[in-house]
């Protein structure tokens, strides 16, 4: 079930290292994205392959955003795109019904347009703003997620500027989970960061 592995949601930085990736699985991370804007499809495909066989011991499943074709040419378990990355449905059809297909969502007007049957899961925000996507959307609020997560029937998953802190109010906005960037990713130690955050979820 998509909802139960949302809770801890870890998305690459650019250039994100198979080590780092590793060490917030080990932590606790639930689901993580492959996000990087500067790497050839070459590269992260290269990159899918190493970690899959990991990921996929421990039940984790391995997103790849907006790179269609390198989630058909690396057996990710998954893609993950933008308001203007494609029509939801072509994507699904290309995925096939065994892959995941996960659609971000920045505002209540969006949810109409999502084709029933085909996205799994939801990337609601930014909650706040935040550095690691400047030129991201208004931020919602914890409002505003709550609004989004109450008109739609698909789990939600919260992103921009959100923390272990923030856990127990993203749980009760209707939130499935946390997607977090820096989080992990510019901890001193993102093993334990992974597990504070796994931790502050499981908690609320």
């Amino acid at each position: 079930m998509i909802r139960a592995r949302l809770p801890v949601y870890f998305v690459t930085p650019d250039g994100a290292s198979p080590e780092l990736v590793l060490a917030a699985v080990r932590g606790g991370a639930t689901m993580v994205q492959l996000r990087d804007k500067k790497a050839g499809d070459d590269a992260l495909i290269e990159l899918v392959r190493a970690l899959k066989p990991e990921l996929a011991r421990r039940g984790v499943p391995l997103i790849v955003n907006d790179r269609l074709e390198v989630v058909l040419a690396s057996g990710a378990d998954g893609l993950h795109v933008g308001q203007s990355d494609g029509s939801p449905l072509a994507l699904r059809r290309a995925l096939g019904p065994g892959r995941l297909l996960g659609l971000s969502v920045e505002a209540m007007a969006h949810l109409g347009a999502i084709p029933a049957g085909v996205v799994d899961y939801l990337g609601v925000g930014p909650v706040r703003a935040t550095a690691t996507k400047p030129d991201h959307a208004a931020p919602l609020g914890f409002g505003g997620l709550a609004r989004i997560a109450a008109a739609s029937a698909l789990p939600c998953v919260a992103i921009g500027g959100v923390g272990a802190g923030d856990a127990r109010a993203l749980k009760a906005a209707g939130a499935a989970g946390m997607a977090v960037v820096s989080a992990i990713s510019a901890a001193s130690d993102p093993e334990a960061a992974a597990r504070a955050l796994a931790g502050a979820w499981r908690n609320a």
